[in-house]
């Protein structure tokens, strides 16, 4: 019974977020919508100029990274907030023991390997062997010299902040399996945290150069073993819940940053900018009678990039 659970919450998961990210993909990637945004803020001129930058798909410091930013925002907040209700708020402590109770009355020695092994996808040998694997793939496919460093920062980085957590709030681990209190602190869930942050990355390196349906899978694909890496946590009695949804906000968030240093030069968050300057740009401007005026159609392009038009062009 726990294994459809777990299934079910991680299918759930992810295919919430193939949702998600092919609607946000098919919706504003490659598309301008800021226009339309600014158009609606009756502020000054400067306002409307950043928001309108802020959120211009075609450019890797607009949309993108408006995305990124927000990601980070919220993973903070939200491992901030149960780092607090871990302490002082009971119910949350109820929630967590009842859902640990749970799993562990319902529990097979089956059941228990099988979870072992999802959980597995997550500890040190796993991430090795899977992040060499697909980046291997993926330094094959759409060479980048970087994809190592990516990857490195991204796993590394996430364990070092992690690891920075857990010592900062010590907060002890279910008692129901002795093996629990052995491997140090609860708070968060570091194999959680992991997955959230190496799936997402090789979502990312795997979805260049491909069409949005096949980067929404990738994405729900990364989601849902993040969550079922999570959720295995907990059923074998080694985190309490709020452990587990703490270290998906802090892997996702940890992403987002790594996605954040190495998007420009690596995993192509320009490709828009690809897709937008093949098609046919906007015809030049001509006077009245007369033949179109010598560097128009550069001012053009230079106002849609959001940069002044070359001297004496305009």
């Amino acid at each position: 019974m726990l294994i459809a659970i777990l299934v079910a919450i991680s299918l759930l998961a992810g295919g919430l977020a193939f949702i998600a990210a092919g609607a946000a993909m098919r919706t504003w990637w490659g598309r301008a919508p800021a226009a339309a945004a600014a158009e609606a803020i009756e502020a000054h001129t400067r306002m409307r100029r950043f928001v309108r930058d802020r959120l211009e798909a075609d450019v890797l410091t607009g949309l993108a990274l408006t995305v990124a930013l927000a990601a980070i925002v919220a993973a903070g907040l939200i491992v901030a907030a149960l780092a607090v209700a871990v302490r002082h708020v009971e119910g949350l402590s109820d929630v967590d023991s009842a859902a640990a109770l749970w799993a562990n009355r319902h529990t097979s020695p089956l059941q228990h390997r099988l979870l072992e092994g999802v959980s597995g996808l997550a500890t040190t040998t796993g991430v090795i062997v899977i992040a060499v694997a697909v980046g291997a793939w993926e330094w094959v496919r759409v060479p980048r010299r970087t994809i190592p460093v990516f990857l490195a920062v991204v796993t590394i980085g996430d364990s070092l902040a992690t690891n920075a957590v857990k010592a900062a709030i010590d907060r002890a681990r279910p008692a129901i399996d002795p093996v629990a209190a052995t491997l140090g602190p609860s708070f968060p869930s570091g194999h959680s945290s992991t997955a959230a942050s190496l799936f997402a990355a090789l979502a990312l390196l795997a979805g260049r150069r491909r069409g949005v349906g096949a980067r929404a899978a990738l994405a729900g694909t990364a989601v849902g073993l993040a969550v079922a890496v999570a959720c295995s946590r907990v059923m074998l009695d080694l985190h309490w819940s709020s452990d587990v949804v703490a270290g998906l906000a802090l892997g996702w968030g940890w992403f987002a940053v790594c996605a954040i240093a190495f998007g420009g030069w690596l995993v192509e968050f320009g490709a828009p900018v690809e897709r937008a300057a093949a098609r046919p740009g906007p015809a030049p401007v001509s006077p009245p009678g007369g033949r179109p005026r010598a560097g128009a159609s550069a001012a053009v392009g230079a106002r849609r990039r959001g940069r002044p038009a070359p001297p004496g062009r305009s």
